[in-house]
């Protein structure tokens, strides 16, 4: 666990006192504000670790608190720190900054776009500065000096360089020489510790021959971090290398997916997959797991009694250009997972891991990870009524369509995980609420009792067994699930708190049917919003915003003025004000006066939030008003 850090920390991006988070790539600490901005970069850009309320291995910690306190940030700021940037106008972010657009429009150019970083001068051949690097890098890391180090790395040395007259890579040098730190930092810029040198030892054995026992521990746990984590994340529980045991495969509390003909088909699928393939479903499933505890971590520690808009959502994992577009789309589609689903994958990638370790590998297939990710995380239950209609995806593309989950509600219900258990409403989870009301009453008493689970802040898990055949096929919903707030935002109100003090609470509340119409008019409006993002068809955000809230006031307008109801006017305010901020949001895709550039995938993200929102709202104006006018 972290150590207290010093009270003269600061901020690395705006200088903000008491930073409470690490990029532990980047050897900085940072604000929550400056956080927002990073993890919606990516873990390519930025690996960001909480200091206090996340798990760490104590000599990572202490790498960052090195690179820290040694200078690390004037890595990423070299250039500002010479006089004629200041007299050029351009100078880092401050704490009285907006964190949209100055502070993250900062962070991209310092972090993504390397802006600042000092530049070598222009050569010929790029491999062989490449490769002058390396071998700078391979003969720095027997020292103590990170800082070093990393600046090698930013400019482009390789951390698994093969020194071809020396026979080993860096971490070799780094291990014989007991520089855990060094290791440290090799292993985050993806340093392999399996690697043989040409005696065909590796990284351990030299540790271990040096007698540096606790490192020779620490590179075996890197060596098994990814299948650690993602066992960790389930079960809270890592295996214990030191005796031998490597893997530890958790078991579902309800193993009937396991029975079913599909889930053993897509469990045949993954077995099926080249190691190289496997390995990136694997690492992306890691990247998964990350954003998930981070989400968790993030909301547990925000003050929720001070929100500002700028706070930024993570509702999927954000887009690494280094991928193909395929796989870009398949980790997208992680998010929409629910837990049990996501659990199985895991659990799946677990077996199959310890398996392939153990050296009975399956024959290779070409079968692509977008196959393994549609068959396991399609949301739609054999259970249901019968529907041929195949399964649209709002990230990914429409191939594959073949293959069903058998997950039941029951069995999404029953989870070692309770990740998304208190997570958002998705247009798609909303929409099955809508359709359960219209379909019968039996799954109206159910949504009453859902209704209650609410109060107590318990949101269960959706289920997806109702899709009536009406239903057009563009018409289901977005398939990102990330974990979001909703988000009351002061001022933006044109319903609630608006009424004149004179008007009585009125306990009359429309009709159920009138509900329904006008939540369908939004439901329809939002999915047309959620496509244009999906497409990237950024010019049709302020329409959609502006006929959403046209739809969004039109419902309003169906309650009294002062409805009696706190959760009537709870969810009237969260409608009404995600509706105003929509289209505060869509207007940033226009120009703006200062000339720069729009940051059009933070816009959209803040754009899926606010659909989100409003589409939970008339989730919980539909469920309320189903209940009062059956009592």
């Amino acid at each position: 666990m972290s150590k207290r850090l010093r009270s003269s920390e600061v901020c690395a991006d705006c200088s903000g006192p008491d930073p409470s988070w690490a990029s532990v790539n980047r050897g900085t600490f940072i604000c929550d504000e400056c956080c927002s901005v990073h993890r919606s970069l990516g873990r390519h850009i930025s690996q960001v670790r909480h200091l206090k309320h996340t798990p760490w291995p104590p000599t990572l910690l202490q790498m960052v608190e090195t690179l820290y306190n040694n200078g690390a940030n004037s890595i990423w700021e070299h250039s500002l720190l010479d006089p004629a940037s200041i007299m050029s106008g351009r100078r880092k972010a401050n704490p009285q900054d907006k964190v949209h657009p100055n502070k993250a429009e900062f962070i991209r150019a310092k972090y993504q776009m390397l802006a600042f970083v000092h530049r070598l001068p222009c050569r010929d051949d790029d491999s062989v500065t490449a490769k002058d690097l390396s071998k700078q890098l391979h003969s720095s890391v027997r020292t103590g000096n990170l800082e070093t180090c990393l600046r090698l790395l930013s400019l482009g040395a390789q951390a698994n360089f093969f020194h071809p007259e020396k026979g080993n890579t860096p971490l070799h040098v780094a291990s014989k020489a007991g520089q855990i730190l060094q290791a440290e930092l090799l292993a985050v810029y993806g340093a392999d510790p399996g690697t043989q040198d040409s005696s065909g030892k590796t990284p351990v054995d030299y540790a271990r021959q040096g007698g540096h026992h606790e490192l020779a521990e620490r590179l075996v746990e890197i060596q098994y971090e990814l299948t650690d984590r993602l066992a960790f994340y389930l079960c809270g529980r890592k295996p214990d290398h030191k005796n031998g045991q490597h893997f530890i495969i958790p078991q579902m509390a309800d193993s009937s997916l396991d029975l079913s003909e599909l889930a053993k088909a897509a469990k045949k699928k993954l077995q099926s997959l080249s190691n190289h393939l496997f390995e990136e479903l694997a690492m992306d499933v890691y990247d998964e797991v990350d954003r998930r505890e981070t989400d968790a971590v993030w909301l547990a520690t925000q003050n929720h009694s001070t929100l500002v808009t700028e706070t930024t959502v993570v509702p999927f994992l954000p887009v690494n250009p280094e991928y193909s577009s395929t796989r870009n789309q398949g980790r997208q589609k992680l998010a929409r997972f629910n837990a049990h689903e996501f659990a199985t994958l895991v659990i799946d990638i677990l077996s199959d891991a310890k398996r392939r370790q153990q050296g009975s590998p399956l024959s290779s297939s070409k079968d692509n990870v977008e196959l393994i990710l549609r068959t396991v995380s399609n949301q739609h239950s054999v259970e249901s009524q019968d529907n041929d209609q195949p399964d649209y995806d709002s990230v990914a593309s429409d191939e594959d369509t073949d293959l069903e989950t058998t997950a039941s509600k029951a069995n999404r219900q029953k989870s070692l995980d309770s990740d998304l258990s208190d997570g958002p409403v998705t247009v798609q989870e909303f929409l099955e609420v809508k359709n359960a009301l219209v379909a019968s009453e039996a799954k109206i008493q159910q949504l009453m009792k859902a209704s209650r689970l609410e109060k107590q802040n318990s949101t269960p898990e959706s289920d997806y067994d109702n899709t009536p055949n009406d239903m057009e096929p563009d018409d289901t919903g977005s398939s990102r699930k990330g974990r979001q707030r909703s988000m009351v935002w002061p001022g933006d109100s044109p319903v609630a708190d608006t009424a004149e003090p004179h008007v009585a609470p009125s306990p009359t509340l429309p009709s159920t049917e009138d509900v329904i119409r006008k939540t369908e008019q939004i439901t329809k409006n939002i999915q047309e919003l959620l496509r244009a993002a999906q497409e990237n068809k950024h010019d049709s955000y302020i329409p959609c915003s502006e006929r959403i809230h046209v739809a969004v006031t039109e419902m309003a307008a169906l309650f009294p003025k002062k409805p009696k109801s706190d959760m009537v006017r709870t969810s009237l305010r969260l409608l009404t004000s995600s509706a105003y901020r929509l289209q505060s949001e869509c207007k940033k895709t226009l120009p703006g006066d200062s000339g720069l550039p729009t940051d059009v995938q933070l816009v959209t993200q803040q754009v899926i939030q606010c659909a989100y929102d409003i589409a939970k709202a008339a989730k919980q104006l539909v469920t309320i008003t189903t209940k009062e006018n059956n009592n």
